[in-house]
């Protein structure tokens, strides 16, 4: 599931019986064609380590977009990096 932060509305989502990273993929671009921020929007993703987030497949679309990674220290399910306070704070 995506959701957008300023909105608070889930905007991507897929299901699967798995945990791929085809199920972040299908929901980023899901969000993705909901919106159409395009590539200067200075959009950011924040996720928690798993590997389908980590993936190059997962990173590759996110470049392609133009949208910042960011994801929670290692073992912080409650993320306080600058980059997850700065978006909720919006």
């Amino acid at each position: 599931m995506v959701i957008d932060l300023f909105s608070r509305q889930v905007i991507g989502w897929s299901l699967r019986a798995d945990m791929t990273r085809d199920i972040v993929i299908d929901a980023l671009r899901m969000a993705w064609f909901k919106r159409h921020p395009g590539q200067q929007a200075g959009l950011i993703f924040h996720s928690d380590r798993g590997s389908q987030y980590a993936s190059r497949d997962f990173r590759d679309v996110l470049a392609a977009y133009g949208i910042t990674a960011s994801m929670s220290r290692r073992g912080n399910c409650w993320d306080t990096t600058p980059a997850a306070r700065r978006c909720s704070d919006r």
